[in-house]
């Protein structure tokens, strides 16, 4: 164990209130693919970005369409969580981690067995949808069974409003009563762990800022650079399905 990856335990097996920040490279290793990565899908694919901009998805039947074939797609239907994942049901088993703030829309923390209590979705679930509508909301599974069935685009059944997955899209605003719950998070613990994160998007990047403003200690894992590097007591570049297990 080296010394940065010990220091970074020292801190968590010393803390009494640890917060998680999860980005898209936590769920890598569990065949998801980040977006701003090297790989990543945006990266790999920029016209793919549209289907995550709610302006372009208002405005495009095209782009909607293309939109709910990804959903069909989408490998977070097959994952499974990875080491990564079941480290931080370890420490919220042990006591300490309290929340789990996380900018994923894959449920793989809930899925891994982390209390779902206490896991706070910043950008919503894609096992879900909403209408932009009416706001009616459903079970994914049976929106994408109509897809299946030919309808490219499916309306909402109860007012004929355009529908997407439950989860915050460029251009729209994140939920203000999760985004309380998140600031409290940070605002309440001792150390957070900022685990596969890029830190370039706000306002989640800006927990950082919180938490070492309220004297918390901040560990970054993150295969990259990230604005936050400077703030934090520890970095960690290791692959997070083997660096985290041994934060426990």
């Amino acid at each position: 164990m080296n010394a940065d990856l010990r220091r970074a335990r020292d801190l968590v097996t010393g803390a009494s209130r640890i917060t998680a920040l999860t980005g898209a490279g936590i769920s890598t290793d569990s065949g998801i693919p980040d977006f701003r990565g090297p790989n990543g899908l945006w990266t790999r694919d920029p016209e793919a970005e549209k289907l995550s901009n709610l302006q372009d998805y208002l405005a495009s039947a095209d782009v909607r369409r293309r939109a709910w074939q990804a959903r069909l797609g989408h490998p977070a239907w097959q994952a499974k969580p990875n080491p990564a994942h079941d480290a931080f049901v370890a420490l919220q088993r042990g006591g300490a981690l309290t929340a789990i703030i996380t900018q994923n829309i894959d449920e793989l923390h809930q899925r891994a067995g982390s209390d779902p209590e206490t896991v706070i979705e910043l950008h919503g679930t894609m096992f879900h949808t909403e209408c932009l509508g009416c706001g009616d909301r459903r079970d994914m599974a049976g929106v994408l069974d109509r897809v299946r069935s030919g309808v490219d685009d499916p309306p909402c059944t109860v007012c004929g409003g355009i529908l997407k997955s439950a989860t915050i899209s460029f251009g729209q605003a994140l939920d203000a009563d999760v985004l309380d719950r998140a600031r409290v998070a940070a605002i309440s613990c001792d150390v957070l762990v900022a685990a596969g994160t890029s830190l370039t998007v706000h306002p989640a990047a800006g927990l950082v800022d919180i938490a070492v403003g309220t004297g918390a200690s901040v560990i970054i894992c993150n295969a990259s650079p990230t604005p936050y590097d400077d703030l934090a007591d520890v970095v960690l570049r290791e692959p997070l399905a083997e660096v985290l297990p041994q934060l426990t």
